[in-house]
């Protein structure tokens, strides 16, 4: 049976999401909305239009989606050339396409955007595929992400585990019925990622790295 090691990108593999909250919270200023960054923080992890919702309502005035959202694009792509991935994130992922695990990038960047996250994580050779939220309905928390993930390679929910950082990834993973690992380097407190369904929660890709032989991918590897 195909086991398939689902990953989050920002904020998991790449040191994004404070990059990405000034840019939103930027966006939102000029969109004349004085929001406060931890609320920002918090959403970091759905699709633009949902993160926009969480922060503003839904009872806000959806013309301006938009606008919010392409002043993000452009603000946050002028970090491009400069990210950075985790330590040892590629590492972490060769280790596990080495172990038989097929690797899949679950995000909602694409384009420009997803050649930097990428080029960052530099482990193109192992990426078996990459689900993006454009090509789904809903995106994460539902589980329409993880469940077309697993679609691209052909693997078993059940023997699939989803690494990520946010309460959304967490609750994606546990509706596709795909155990969630969570890594604290998206900067949610541990205690919310269990809550919203973390099997176990790593301080990031280098601590998960280095604890593969007692982790759920290795305890996995004779199941099914």
């Amino acid at each position: 049976m195909t086991r398939a090691a689902l990953f989050d990108v920002d904020g998991t593999l790449v040191d994004t999401n404070y990059l990405h909250v000034t840019a939103w919270w930027e966006a939102f200023r000029q969109a004349g909305h004085q929001v406060p960054m931890r609320a920002v923080h918090h959403a970091i992890g759905l699709g633009g239009t949902d993160l926009i919702g969480h922060v503003l309502g839904e009872d806000r005035d959806t013309d301006q989606d938009a606008a919010i959202s392409a002043a993000h694009k452009t603000l946050y792509g002028t970090h491009f050339d400069r990210l950075e991935a985790f330590d040892d994130a590629g590492r972490l992922l060769r280790a596990l396409a080495g172990e038989g695990w097929i690797v899949v990038l679950v995000t909602s960047a694409g384009g420009a955007e997803l050649g930097a996250l990428r080029a960052a994580v530099d482990a193109d050779d192992v990426i078996a595929a990459t689900a993006s939220a454009d090509d789904v309905d809903e995106g994460k928390p539902a589980p329409e992400p993880v469940a077309h993930a697993l679609d691209l390679v052909g693997a078993n929910a059940r023997d699939s585990v989803l690494v990520g950082d946010s309460v959304w990834d967490m609750k994606s993973a546990r509706r596709a019925g795909v155990t969630p690992l969570a890594v604290l380097s998206g900067g949610i407190p541990g205690e919310d990622l269990t809550r919203a369904g973390a099997a176990k929660v790593y301080d990031d890709t280098a601590h998960l790295l280095s604890s593969l032989a007692s982790s759920v991918f290795t305890r996995q590897e004779g199941d099914g």
